[in-house]
């Protein structure tokens, strides 16, 4: 599919969905939604693929909501961009492969809620992150209020969101809002390094964890175990799980299909 708003492409087992919008700053349109969307679903429906890599590009990742498209856009127009918002940020978290934001420059507001709905994410040095929303009187409106807590902690979750003012590298990776950081202009390469690995497990122990962690977040502690006990069952009669069983007893690397 040809998309105006986004690049796609393909390393080895990995998709990678880089926003293409520089002259304004990868600020996310009704388009981008859209499509973003699309490139997810199309990279899940690739059964050769293994994991998805989201970035936007070497100058900066995303700052937010395209405010101008917002002002002009009737109410009409404001509800549909909610769903399409809703939609998109639903497909990440509920896609079946690990998403990875590889992240360049400023990934600021929108930009950050965005990369919170990302399972990791990789920064380069020199980035900068935050959700600037209290300098403009208004709050979050891609579901920074929830994510950034649990993912950060409440506590230095309303530290950034009251400051406003953003982090760099360092402290990011220090209260754990990135998984790892690179030199300036590597995310993207160390990101693709990660998920190198992530390429030689099992696709469906990949998609079951995803779908265990995210969801027992939100369940009592033992609804979760039980969660974990009947997500885990589905696995067992799978032929990659026979597949595992088998190349560890015959020391030697599995060959996964996702079946």
């Amino acid at each position: 599919m040809a998309y105006e708003t986004i690049l796609t492409a393909k390393h080895g087992a990995t998709h990678v969905v880089t926003f293409n919008r520089p002259h304004q700053r990868n600020a996310v349109n009704h388009q981008m939604m859209r499509e973003v969307t699309a490139a997810l679903l199309e990279a899940e429906a690739d059964a050769d693929s293994r994991c998805v890599i989201i970035t936007g590009g070497s100058e900066f990742f995303s700052a937010g909501r395209d405010l101008k498209e917002s002002s002009r856009s009737s109410p009409d127009e404001r509800e549909e961009a909610k769903v399409a918002l809703r939609r998109m940020t639903d497909t990440i978290e509920n896609l079946k492969r690990p998403v990875v934001a590889a992240i360049e420059g400023h990934c600021l507001t929108g930009g950050l809620e965005l990369a919170l709905t990302c399972d990791l994410r990789v920064a380069g040095e020199g980035a900068t992150f935050g959700i600037t929303s209290a300098r403009l009187g208004t709050i979050p409106g891609f579901g920074g209020t929830q994510r950034l807590p649990r993912i950060i902690g409440m506590a230095r979750a309303l530290e950034m969101l009251f400051s406003a003012e953003p982090v760099d590298v360092e402290e990011a990776c220090r209260i754990g809002l990135i998984n790892r950081k690179a030199d300036k202009g590597r995310a993207l390469a160390e990101a693709l390094r990660m998920v190198e690995v992530y390429a030689d497990r099992a696709p469906l122990s990949l998609a079951t964890l995803k779908q265990v962690v995210r969801q027992g977040m939100d369940l009592q502690f033992t609804a979760s175990l039980d969660l974990e006990q009947k997500l885990g069952a589905t696995l067992t009669g799978t032929a990659d799980r026979a597949e595992g069983m088998a190349a560890f007893l015959e020391k030697r690397k599995p060959r996964f299909q996702g079946r």
